[in-house]
């Protein structure tokens, strides 16, 4: 078959099924083109997207000033690994920093990287700076938690499919109850080698559970008197989705939502990725102030594409257009709506329990079990009516467009999701 013929979804989807490892479980839906706020399939039916690659692509899909600075990059030089330096990175660099009001950046490629790159950080910083025995550095994580799939990471998950028969695990990690500060405490007082407490602002792969106000203060407080590090996994919520410029925010009393300002719950470690590109190539990074950072040296760790020209062009421009565009403000502007809209809706529905989320990271709980297929049958109707979601843990729906919608958009959006819940009563 010629890479320029026509393909039919139905043929596609046949073909990843025959030569590709079944390890996602995709809505039938095989998409060809994005645009904004639109996705198009191939036989040309167009889409609402409201799930933006899990928040990847907040600035919209094949954002002209991300996919020019990526072209223009890569017909200029695509890699040098990290023997050489190169003209873009530091760049890059200056300007996250600068940014997120941090020292240092160390840039990766996935989440589940700056993931695994961030327990690497936090551990040699307990036994170099804090003083913990070596090999016995402890890492507080939430129940409930999604920051990847690497080996290390599914050995602190409680997801059984995540989990089953992929083990031995990793040990060093202490699991307790999300938005649950006194089992924070708790693990604080009882743990002498406690070195990190990694966390989600918002757990979006759980279903958007948004803690309770001032929870990422006080956790922030308690690790401060413990010396432990708070290290903020941001890879989804990061990058203005939640109506900030990152989530931590949350609590901070500032007006601006970039946070020009230090921001009350400042993270010792942050984690970024998805839309640190705009979703057009994987670019991931965690930043740290030298103190932290800088237990790092020459060989400790790497990776041969994390920091190459063609990322730091793209997620120099990604971060340029989340400020150019105000995103985060639209994001916080447009979410309100969204909720008050489905707020108004839920009590004549028998389907929605409950809507919940912050900026444009929002879910519906439906009125079935986990077990049940109906949110995944409404997703399918919703396709149906040109707007592609997703279920999450089988009764919730996660709703999270590209944050360049306008008001127009969202509520025709809402109107197709209240005539869609309409017609499955």
């Amino acid at each position: 078959m010629s890479v320029l013929e026509n393909i039919t979804s139905q043929d596609a989807i046949a073909l990843e099924n025959k030569h590709g490892a079944h390890n996602y479980h995709p809505l039938p839906v095989v998409l060809s083109k994005g645009d904004g706020v639109h996705v198009w399939d191939v036989e040309g039916k167009k889409y609402y997207d409201f799930l933006s690659a899990y928040s990847a692509v907040n600035q919209g899909h094949c954002h002209p000033k991300i996919v020019g600075a990526m072209v223009a990059q890569a017909q200029t030089l695509t890699l040098t690994s990290r023997a050489f330096y190169n003209d873009w990175l530091g760049r890059f660099e200056k300007y996250a920093t600068e940014t997120f009001h941090f020292d240092k950046l160390l840039p990766m490629n996935t989440g589940a990287e700056a993931v695994e790159t961030a327990l690497k950080v936090c551990r040699k910083w307990a036994y170099e700076k804090k003083g913990i025995p070596e090999n016995e550095a402890q890492i507080i994580v939430c129940e409930n938690n999604f920051h990847g799939r690497t080996t290390t990471i599914i050995s602190f998950s409680n997801d059984p499919v995540a989990r089953k028969n992929f083990g031995p695990f990793t040990k060093g990690f202490i699991k307790i109850e999300y938005d649950n500060l006194e089992a924070l405490k708790t693990a604080l007082r009882d743990n002498a080698n406690v070195a990190g407490f990694l966390v989600e602002p918002i757990q979006g792969e759980a279903g958007v559970h948004v803690p309770s106000p001032g929870y990422l203060k006080a956790a922030k407080q308690l690790c401060e008197e413990h010396n432990v590090l708070f290290i903020a996994d941001e890879v989804q919520t990061g990058i203005a989705r939640t109506g900030r410029l990152l989530a931590t925010c949350g609590d901070c009393s500032c007006a601006d939502k970039h946070c020009s300002g230090t921001p009350e719950v400042k993270p010792d470690i942050l984690i970024l990725g998805k839309a640190l590109s705009g979703g057009a190539y994987p670019v991931s990074a965690v930043l740290a102030n030298d103190p932290i950072m800088g237990v790092i040296g020459p060989g400790n760790h790497g990776s041969t594409f994390g920091g190459n020209p063609v990322a730091a062009a793209v997620g120099m421009a990604a971060l340029e257009v989340v400020k150019e565009e105000q995103l985060a403000e639209n994001a916080d502007r447009l979410g309100q709506l969204f909720r008050s809209e489905l707020n108004a809706f839920i009590p004549h529905s028998r389907l929605v329990k409950s809507v919940r989320g912050r900026g444009l990271l929002n879910a519906i709980l439906i009125n079935d079990t986990e077990d049940s297929s109906t949110a995944w049958d409404i997703c399918m109707a919703l396709k149906e009516n040109g707007l592609l979601a997703k279920p999450t843990h089988g009764n919730i729906i996660r709703f999270a467009p590209p944050l360049v919608m306008t008001r127009e958009q969202l509520l025709e959006c809402v109107a197709i999701i209240k005539r869609t819940l309409q017609e499955m009563e």
